[in-house]
């Protein structure tokens, strides 16, 4: 699989991308009954309006779903080699893509079509889920939270079986992203009530604090050395 993020996240960035993907499927959710970001609700809800015969709403479930296909299939480009070595800086290109989209979005009149934010909020989900993928030394999703409970709770009963250290801290960083999941949710679901479409606004500063921390990051490991 093509990646354009070799680096493992480190547990700051991976509680402000769980912040930002908990806030971005409340907001789609309060606004339009549309989740944004792991399309699983998306289908189910496709499965449901299309046995009802609702054909229309089942055409525009439809529509995020696509515009998730495409973020994932973008990342894949440009984790191409030859793409990767022309753009030199990919990882930081799509931070960019997905800070300004969703500025696009918060600065939309609040009757925009529904299908302008899903399709947006869905892309730069997309972005998110296929970039960043590894916590320290583990998988991880900042978009769904099932996984990273289970695994949670995995490494807590190898700490309390076992007592392995490794586990316990393991067990610590998949709950503080859970729980970083669940306060983008509340935050995104009473702004979202309060302002309507700017509220995303909020999930760009948390993706631009998420590019400074990389870059950050690059320049200290530059400054250390090859051997770093």
């Amino acid at each position: 699989m093509a990646t354009i993020h070799r680096r493992p996240d480190t547990l700051a960035v991976g509680v402000l991308l769980a912040t930002a993907g908990g806030f971005l499927d409340a907001y789609t959710f309060v606004r339009h009954k549309v989740f944004a970001n792991l399309q699983s609700g998306n289908v189910l809800l496709f499965c449901v309006e299309a046995t009802a015969r609702h054909w229309h709403r089942a055409v525009l479930l439809l529509i995020p779903i696509a515009a998730f296909s495409a973020g994932v299939l973008l990342v894949e480009v440009l984790g191409l080699p030859r793409l990767e070595r022309l753009l030199r800086r990919p990882l930081r290109l799509v931070l960019t893509l997905q800070i300004a989209a969703l500025a696009a979005v918060a600065a939309l009149p609040g009757n925009a079509p529904e299908q302008v934010t899903t399709v947006t909020v869905s892309f730069v989900a997309a972005l998110q889920f296929s970039t960043f993928t590894t916590l320290r030394d583990a998988p991880y999703t900042t978009l769904a939270e099932s996984g990273n409970l289970h695994k949670a709770l995995v490494a807590a009963h190898q700490w309390a079986t076992a007592g392995q250290p490794a586990a316990a801290r393991r067990a610590g960083r998949y709950a503080l992203v859970v729980g970083a999941f669940v306060a983008g949710a509340v935050i995104g679901a009473v702004l979202t009530r309060l302002v309507g479409a700017p509220a995303v606004g909020a999930a760009a500063g948390l993706l631009a604090a998420v590019l400074v921390l990389l870059i950050r990051e690059t320049r200290r490991l530059r400054r250390r050395g090859p051997g770093a």
